[in-house]
């Protein structure tokens, strides 16, 4: 057996949580490995839709252009029920989010990351495989099998399990994995059709049976190219498992072998349910899959966690399950970042199960009740439903690393709420204007300070502040209404040419108010009027100096 040690990470699982883990990792100079059990990439059009937040994740990372010049938009859903349309949703999202829903086949997601990994010098090590691990209080000793047999026995400072529904990870640190199983087997199918509906436009038609039931359904989501989409239906009886295949408590979820369906099985389906006469061609591939619902009970142990289809699976509902391990995989990443670097304080590891197993709790819940709904009913307004679905309403409020957000309503994002982007910011010498996640991009905490009234020398001290208290690990900058002076203030200053950062940060009329903005993009703490020790305190819970 070969013994080495790692760098200070081993991420287990090649699928986009993991390279999205190793990527951010490897962006912020933190040294990893990543494997996966696989000899090379799937083509497979699994998870497909790509929400909003993720794509704002990837803005930050640096990778979001090349995922634009890869996917499509995704520009609504067309509804039918028993051959009549019953709904048209348009994805029309507020003005000021700067991206909007794509569709990304999952092997070019893959591609996209996997590319951008290797800009960092990493690559996957394919065919190896984790066969168990133990750990202690300095670190974790895990034994991988490579593609050539030989056995290698790795020591690393931290691992994340991202190796999905049957998570070898998961199992090693004995982390329940309640939930159950949908009792319908699907199809899966990548392929052309020659219809004349719009372009950009889902597919959903669904039948129902003599007691109101959905006994029959049809699901297509747009692909890059010319008409094709990647199609979902129930099983026919002849490529249907036994009763009881899936068995006892083992998972039953994820793509098939052995059962591919042929072009005419989809095609009897689209004849059945299209809205339009079509004919299916030019499958790129098929398969049978099955789905469960499951959450673990914690997203990891000591130095060990989990993330994405390892923590939770649900139905694809929505486009939420690779999008939630996504954010999963970034949350975690940062966090790693500042601890392998010894600036974590004491809180910080813990947050990541305290703020993203309430998402996948919530996310498993709502893909369930939704599942078989022909439009998912949902007691917010359409406007509050389409931000749940893009991730933009994911948030953090019970956090141990955000501050309280204060007694009563207030305008504008509180503290573990997403920090929402704006135009219109001025400065000097750009002849143009910026968006602040242009200001954002590239940086990890930043404080923001906006002020419509007189500005001094402490702005300065509060900045000074947030560096001597992260360890010089904070930036900072300012953000003046238009018209307000900026005095001798040494900060960099942008004006607030179009008033939307104070109205969308509901600072307008408030004189000064500080904003910390993390690394994912959520606030830390908001405090108006801003004082030092608050913004000390909220950054002791973070850092170690």
């Amino acid at each position: 057996m070969q013994f080495s040690d790692a760098p200070d990470v081993l991420v287990v699982g090649a699928g986009p949580v993991g390279l999205t883990a190793a990527a951010e990792l490897r962006r912020r100079g933190v040294g990893c490995r990543l494997v996966d059990r696989l000899p090379a990439r799937l083509p497979y059009a699994k998870a497909v839709g790509i929400q909003p937040r993720t794509l704002e994740v990837w803005d930050r990372m640096g990778l979001v252009r090349d995922a634009l010049e890869a996917a499509v938009p995704m520009r609504g859903q067309l509804v039918y029920v028993d051959g009549a349309e019953e709904a048209r949703i348009r994805l029309t999202l507020p003005k000021e989010v700067p991206y909007g829903f794509a569709a990304l086949p999952q092997y070019e997601t893959e591609r996209v990351l996997e590319e951008f990994l290797a800009r960092f010098g990493t690559r996957i090590e394919r065919g190896t495989e984790l066969r168990s691990l133990t750990q202690d209080a300095g670190g974790v000793t895990a034994r991988l099998v490579t593609a050539s047999g030989a056995e290698e026995e790795v020591r690393t400072r931290y691992l994340v399990g991202c190796d999905g529904a049957h998570s070898t990870v998961r199992k090693a640190l004995g982390l329940a994995f309640e939930g159950g199983a949908f009792p319908e087997e699907y199809m899966l199918a990548d392929v052309e059709v020659d219809w004349d509906l719009p372009p950009g436009y889902g597919v959903r038609s669904l039948h129902r049976g003599a007691d109101g039931a959905v006994d029959d359904l049809l699901v297509c989501i747009p692909l890059p190219g010319t008409g094709r989409y990647r199609m979902s239906m129930l099983v026919p009886p002849e490529l249907s498992a036994a009763p009881g295949a899936a068995g006892g408590g083992a998972v039953a979820h994820g793509l098939e072998g052995g059962r591919a369906p042929t072009t005419a099985h989809i095609q009897a389906v689209v004849d059945r349910l299209a809205p339009r006469a079509a004919t299916v061609s030019a499958m790129r591939w098929s398969s049978v899959f099955r789905i469960s619902h499951r959450l673990v009970d914690r997203y990891g142990e000591g130095r060990v966690f989990v993330a994405g289809d390892a923590a939770h699976i649900h139905p694809p509902t929505g486009a939420q399950g690779m999008n939630t391990g996504i954010q999963d995989a970034y949350n975690l990443a940062w966090k790693l970042a500042l601890a392998v670097r010894g600036g974590a304080g004491a809180r910080l590891l813990a947050s990541y199960d305290a703020e993203r197993r309430p998402v996948g709790e919530e996310v498993v819940g709502r893909t369930v009740r939704h599942a078989r709904q022909a439009v998912p009913a949902d007691p917010e307004d359409p406007a509050t439903l389409l931000l749940r679905e893009a991730q933009l309403l994911v948030g953090y409020p019970d956090s141990p690393i955000v501050t309280a957000p204060g007694p009563g309503p207030a305008p504008g994002p509180r503290p573990g709420e997403r920090a929402p982007d704006c135009g219109g910011l001025l400065r000097e010498i750009a002849a143009y204007p910026l968006r602040l996640y242009d200001l954002l991009r590239g940086r990890d905490h930043v404080l923001v300070l906006y002020a419509d009234g007189a500005v001094d020398e402490r702005s300065d001290a509060l900045a000074a502040v947030a560096r001597e208290s992260s360890g010089g690990r904070v930036d900072a900058f300012a953000v003046l209404a238009d018209g307000t002076p900026a005095g001798r203030v040494r900060l960099p200053v942008y004006r607030d040419g179009r008033g939307e950062f104070g109205r969308l940060y509901g600072a307008a009329g408030t004189g000064t108010t500080a904003f910390v903005v993390r690394p994912d993009g959520y606030l830390g703490a908001r405090f108006s009027p801003p004082a030092p020790e608050g913004l000390a305190g909220y950054l002791s819970a973070v850092f170690t100096p």
